[in-house]
């Protein structure tokens, strides 16, 4: 039975628990949070411990897994103390996107968890639902052929505004993480990058509401990113093409529906949410966290996790790299961006 606790109790930080709660290879023996009332509510709702601080709990708990789900700045800004505290603690640690942004301190958890060979991952749940595991599936089949390009879409409503960044920084670990999941790692990147209506003027908080990336994968596949906060909410859409020499497949909203066109052919293969189960979005936060006890308990080596922290800071890289080329309005190469 693994030992677990989790940081942070709002919405999110309470998908964990209660999907930790749930699953009977975990035991959820903590819960934590600065904010008395909400470690209080989520330790009388799964039996739990409540502690206020995380030296308490790490002090008084003999735990195996921690969860951090601190928000903070642009989302990531808690993540970076809370992370390493139970690193350094000798646990493994499952956080929330995105790890951190700040690209050192992401760097810096990465290699802690190296250093101390521990399983350390990120929530990268847009991944792990079915019409993207077997779209992965297809490609490592050789199904699409040599791939060649990839276009991700991700538009949701989104009003708040806490930096320039916020928008490419709270959303985008997501949609970047599914372009590599599907094409691997990027080499180049070129953004331009604008502001939605009500969002102008020099207020420094304003972020860049809508961005396109350009991407030059090390494999030699070409391929772009459309984000954008200033959707209608009810409109949210996340689109993912991918084509390669012998075929493509559309993967729509995520979890709803995976079309495969191969080139030679004109049979279709279509799979839609309700074969599947009828998944919702909410369903892919207790997939993401199962596979993670689930490998956990299997003893999977750490340089094995889905979703790892090394995953978790590529994706960084990639929107660092994006930042800096918009500022400098220049193609910039992600493994030569300094730490900001």
């Amino acid at each position: 039975m693994i030992r677990v606790g989790v940081i942070g109790l709002r919405g999110i930080g309470n998908n964990h628990a209660t999907t930790y709660h749930n699953h009977k290879k975990s035991d959820l023996l903590a819960v934590c949070d600065m904010v008395k009332e909400r470690a209080d509510d989520a330790a009388e709702r799964y039996g739990a411990k409540a502690y206020y601080s995380i030296d308490d709990m790490l002090n008084n708990e003999e735990l195996d897994v921690v969860s951090v789900a601190t928000g903070g700045f642009e989302n990531g800004g808690d993540h970076y103390e809370p992370v390493i505290q139970c690193l350094e603690a000798g646990l493994d640690v499952l956080c929330e996107k995105p790890i951190s942004n700040n690209i050192e301190h992401a760097r810096d958890m990465v290699k802690t968890a190296q250093k101390k060979n521990l399983r350390f991952a990120i929530n990268l749940n847009h991944r792990f639902v079915p019409p993207a595991e077997k779209a992965k599936k297809w490609i490592d089949e050789g199904k699409l052929g040599q791939l060649l390009i990839i276009n991700m879409t991700m538009w949701i409503g989104n009003p708040a505004e806490t930096s320039p960044w916020f928008h490419l920084k709270a959303l985008h670990p997501h949609s970047i993480d599914i372009m590599r999941y599907f094409c691997g790692d990027v080499a180049r990147v070129q953004a331009f990058l604008n502001k939605g209506p009500g969002r102008s003027g020099d207020n420094p908080t304003v972020c860049w509401s809508n961005a396109q990336i350009n991407m030059h994968f090390e494999n030699d596949v070409v391929g772009h990113l459309t984000g954008s906060y200033d959707t209608n909410p009810a409109h949210n859409l996340e689109r993912c093409e991918v084509m390669g020499s012998e075929g493509r497949f559309v993967l729509d909203n995520c979890f709803e529906e995976l079309t495969l066109y191969p080139r030679r052919s004109e049979e279709l293969t279509v799979i839609r949410n309700s074969i599947m189960g009828g998944l919702v979005f909410n369903d892919t936060f207790p997939r993401r966290i199962n596979r993670w006890i689930e490998q956990v308990d299997e003893g999977v080596p750490r340089g094995e996790i889905d979703g790892s922290g090394e995953e978790g800071l590529a994706v960084q890289e990639i929107i660092t790299a994006a930042i800096r080329s918009w500022e400098e309005n220049a193609i910039i190469d992600v493994a030569k961006v300094p730490g900001t």
